[in-house]
């Protein structure tokens, strides 16, 4: 039974009685710090093997290799924040979590309904991929293959978290094998000049290796992202981690290193070996490498391997991405911001509308064939909530520097402050590629934020974890007669 609550600055809190919270619970202790780092590359994985491509059709191979380093390093900075506030805030909120404790309620609720656009959109896009790669290797594609795939796998979610992570964990391994394959299978054929195949046009700054000029730079920067996006996911794990302060940091890290490595050998033996303008806007680029003019020019073993044993690592990601989707749904439901039925688990302890729902809209959306446009609304989303996020993370360290943190940002503040203008320059990329399909994202956005405006502020959980903590330290600041902050 709800009880009314107290009202603090804008939003109001109900109290709810034990029984709301006992049909709120997730398995604990499923996962240490080796099936994190496996779960981080799983979410991103299906990176290397498409989307990425499309970045060579916006800013050619150097455009792409300048966006790639950008982003890199905008990751590889945030991965380091991410690792403090995860050890120090570990709930299945993730970067809401984070930016509820920074920045309040308002705070909070764009950072998770940002992120829940990336994760939800995420899966859509990846299943137009494994739809391509499903084609040329059977001649079947298209809506039936994306029903199948969203249903087995949502199934298996169902069933339990622990058996998902470690299916998880095993198809990403095979993934794995799968782009060291290829990148030895292409090596005999790397040729520095394949790299500069696309003519360069009349752009500021075209040259061969810049062939759309500066500005392509920032239209690959999307494309670029595809590289590592979702990584950030990891923290939803934390209420299902058996040690979140040791291996939270330990699981992103090590995630993070793997991601480098595959991003920079893809990169160069991709097109190195088949040429760039063959591989620019097709879905499937590395079977397309192997079967390119410049390489091996047909469909060899090689082929039937990478695109057999590739489709690994789209499903890793497309299934990891729906664990992400239903924790950062389940979070937000939870603690009322979104509606409260989304948080039911089974008797398995998974979050079983919260996995059906998200699914069904990703499954729509990927009906309309067009992943490289899914891309960029789900780098749309993304890159919203790294700002916020690292946001969070600079407020954190001003506001409250007794916050027990297990583990450190190297540089501080210099390191979150690297990626938060590496991110705003990333969100700015997205209207460069296609501003109407960013503007759709944008008014989805809006209408969420209606919704929290209107309704849900008005109801949020007072006993949710990631509202629990806020309410205790605005009270203990008041006893303190400090006055507090805002909570």
């Amino acid at each position: 039974m709800n009880e009314p609550g107290r009202k603090v600055r804008g939003v109001e809190y109900e109290s709810v009685g034990e029984d709301y919270l006992q049909r709120r619970q997730l398995r604990r202790g499923a996962a240490g710090w080796v099936l994190l780092a496996g779960l981080g590359v799983a979410y991103v994985i299906s990176g290397d093997f498409a989307g990425w491509n499309f970045g060579l059709a916006q800013g050619g191979w150097g455009g792409l290799l300048v966006a790639t380093l950008l982003m890199a390093t905008m990751y590889t900075c945030m991965v380091f924040a991410l690792a403090e506030l995860s050890s120090a805030i570990p709930t299945a909120g993730g970067g809401y979590g984070f930016a509820r404790r920074a920045m309040g309620p308002w705070g909070g609720f764009l950072t998770g309904t940002a992120i829940l656009i990336e994760y939800a959109i995420a899966p859509a896009a990846i299943a137009v991929f494994i739809g391509a790669y499903v084609e040329s290797l059977t001649g079947i594609g298209g809506p039936l293959v994306y029903l199948f795939f969203y249903a087995v796998f949502i199934g298996i979610h169902l069933y339990g978290v622990g058996e998902a992570l470690k299916l998880m964990f095993a198809i990403t391994a095979v993934a794995a094998v799968a782009l060291v394959v290829f990148v030895v299978g292409m090596m005999p054929f790397f040729d520095p000049a394949n790299l500069f195949d696309i003519a360069p046009t009349d752009a500021a700054g075209a040259s061969a290796f810049l062939p759309f000029g500066y500005v392509g730079i920032w239209a690959a920067l999307p494309y670029a992202i595809w590289f590592f996006l979702a990584i950030e996911g990891v923290p939803l794990a934390a209420e299902e981690t058996r040690d979140p302060a040791r291996d939270m940091p330990r699981g992103l890290i090590a995630g993070m290193l793997t991601l480098l490595v595959f991003a920079a050998l893809i990169l160069t033996f991709g097109p190195g070996g088949a040429g760039a303008s063959a591989i620019q806007d097709v879905g499937d680029p590395l079977t397309s490498a192997i079967a390119a003019p410049g390489a091996y020019g047909t469909q060899n073993w090689l082929y039937t391997f990478i695109n057999f044993v590739g489709l690994a690592g789209l499903i890793a990601s497309f299934f990891s991405i729906i664990f992400a989707y239903s924790r950062q749904t389940f979070a937000l439901s939870r603690a009322g911001y979104l509606p409260r039925v989304l948080s039911i688990t089974s008797g398995r302890r998974t979050p079983f509308l919260a996995l059906i729902i998200p699914g069904l809209v990703g499954f729509g959306l990927s009906l309309t064939g067009q992943g490289d446009l899914l891309i960029l609304v789900a780098v749309f989303g993304a890159t919203v909530s790294y700002v916020l996020m690292m946001l969070s993370h600079i407020i954190l360290r001003r506001r409250e520097p007794e916050l027990h943190r297990p583990y450190r940002t190297p540089g501080g503040v210099v390191t979150s402050g690297i990626a938060l203008a590496l991110a705003v320059v990333a969100v700015v990329a997205g209207f460069l590629v296609d501003p109407r399909v960013v503007i759709y994202a944008a008014i989805v956005y809006a209408i969420m934020i209606a919704y929290f405006g209107i309704y849900s502020r008005h109801h949020l959980v007072a006993q949710a974890p990631e509202e629990e903590f806020a309410l205790i330290e605005k009270a203990e600041a008041e006893l303190a007669g400090s006055g507090g902050r805002d909570g």
